[in-house]
C-alpha cells in the first residue's frame, strides 16, 4: 500500500536518556512486600480478551476514490475516564518509597523541583488531547485495518531516519485526533500519515526531514503543494495544538519510578510501540499504556509486578494496571504477520533483540 523508499538518513539521537536509576537502592523486588490488593478503578465493559476484534468488517477494504468534501465530523464530547484512584498507600508502603529524583537535583536539565508538576499537569490533560475511541465508526472510507497498515508503514519510515521515538507516537496522535474531526477517503490516508510525520518531526527533531524527502519516500504519490496544504489542513482541525502527553512520555518517567534495566527499557518500549497500530487499545489513556507495558516487563525479568513507588507516581494500583495489561497481551496474542516493522525493528541489536519475545503475567 505504501512505498518503503526512504531518503539518506540523518545523524543518529538516542532514544531514551538516563532512565535506568540502577544506581539506586532496589526496594521492588520479588521479596519486597507487595502492595496492597484493591479493587480495581476502571470501569470497562468487557474484559481484555473480549477486546480483540476478528475484523472481519474492518477486512473488506473500500475502493473508493471520491473529493473529500463532506462535512467536519462533529467531535463526541464523551472521552475517556481516568482510572487513577488516588488510592492512599499504606504506612508500610510508605515507608519503601523512593525518591527518584533525588540523585538528579543537582542537574538542571531533569526539572526536579517541578518535575511532579510537570507530570501532573499531563495527566489532568491526556484525556483531552487522546483521541475518542470510537472514531472509525464514523469514517466512511477508511477502516482500523487501514489505519494498521499506515502505522506499521510510519514505523518503517521513522526508523530509516532515526528520528527520536516521541516523534514517532506524537505522529500517531496527530493522526487519530484529525480522523476524529474529520472524514478522509482511503487515497489521501498515506497523505495524512506522511504530513503528521512532517508537522511532528518538526516539533520533535533537531534534523526534519525535507519536504522532498517525504514526497520521495511516498514514490512521489503526492507533490510537495499537497504536503503544505495538508500540514495547514491539520493544524487547523487541531486548533494548533500539537503539545501533547504521549504514552512515550510517562513511559520514561515510569522506568525511572520502577528502577528499569536495560533489558526492560528494551521490553517496555517494544511493547509500547506494538501498541501503536491497534485501534482498539485507543480506549485506554496514554498513561495506562505507558504503566502496562512497564508492568509486562517487570514480570519477564522475574520482578514484582508493581510497587509503592510506581503506584506512587502513576497514581494507579497494581489491579487496575493489571486490566491494561491484559488487553496488550491479549492483543498481541492476535497474528499479526502481515505488518511486521515493529518486530523488524526490535530484532536488531540496538534494541537488545527483544522481537518475538513471549509475554505473561
Amino acid at each position: 500500500m505504501f512505498g518503503r523508499n526512504a531518503a539518506e538518513s540523518k545523524p543518529l539521537r538516542r532514544a531514551f536518556g538516563d532512565v535506568t536509576n540502577t544506581n539506586r537502592q532496589n526496594f521492588n523486588g520479588k521479596n519486597a512486600g507487595k502492595v496492597e490488593k484493591r479493587n480495581a478503578g476502571i470501569v470497562i465493559e468487557q474484559r481484555a480478551q473480549s477486546r480483540v476484534r476478528t475484523n472481519q468488517e474492518d477486512a473488506r477494504m473500500r475502493d473508493v476514490d471520491i473529493l473529500d468534501n463532506r462535512d467536519d465530523i462533529e467531535v463526541v464530547p464523551v472521552r475517556h475516564q481516568s482510572i487513577r484512584s488516588g488510592t492512599e498507600l499504606t504506612a508500610e508502603q510508605k515507608q519503601r518509597l523512593d525518591d527518584i529524583d533525588e540523585r538528579d537535583s543537582d542537574d538542571i536539565l531533569c526539572v526536579t523541583s517541578y518535575v511532579n508538576d510537570m507530570f501532573e499537569h499531563y495527566f489532568q490533560k491526556e484525556p483531552m488531547t487522546s483521541p475518542n475511541p470510537e472514531y472509525m465508526k464514523q469514517q466512511g472510507f477508511i477502516n482500523a485495518r487501514m489505519r494498521e497498515i499506515l502505522v506499521d508503514w510510519l514505523v518503517d519510515v521513522h526508523y530509516k531516519y532515526k528520528m527520536v521515538p516521541d516523534t514517532l507516537y506524537l505522529t500517531i496522535n496527530t493522526i487519530d485526533r484529525f480522523l476524529e474531526r474529520k472524514e478522509i477517503e482511503r487515497s489521501r490516508l498515506q497523505l495524512l500519515g506522511v504530513t503528521a510525520l512532517s508537522l511532528a518531526s518538526k516539533y520533535e527533531e533537531i534534523y526534519p526531514p525535507t519536504i522532498s524527502d517525504l514526497v520521495r519516500i511516498c514514490d512521489n504519490a503526492y507533490t510537495e503543494t499537497q504536503i503544505v496544504d495538508m500540514e495547514f489542513e491539520i493544524l487547523g482541525k487541531l486548533n494548533y495544538n500539537i503539545t501533547v502527553p504521549t504514552s512515550h512520555t510517562f513511559l520514561v518517567r515510569f522506568l525511572k519510578a520502577g528502577h528499569a534495566n536495560r533489558k526492560i527499557v528494551h521490553y517496555s518500549i517494544y511493547l509500547l510501540d506494538s501498541t501503536l497500530q491497534c485501534h482498539d487499545l485507543l480506549q485506554f489513556l496514554p498513561s495506562q499504556l505507558a504503566a502496562a507495558v512497564v508492568m509486562i516487563a517487570r514480570t519477564k525479568e522475574n520482578r514484582y509486578p508493581w510497587s509503592p513507588t510506581l503506584q506512587k507516581c502513576t497514581n494507579y494500583t497494581e489491579d487496575e494496571v493489571a486490566v491494561v495489561a491484559e488487553a496488550i497481551l491479549a492483543v498481541r496474542s492476535v497474528d499479526k504477520s502481515n505488518v511486521d516493522a515493529v518486530e523488524r525493528k526490535y530484532s536488531r541489536d540496538r534494541f537488545g533483540r527483544v522481537a518475538g519475545t513471549h509475554f505473561s503475567l
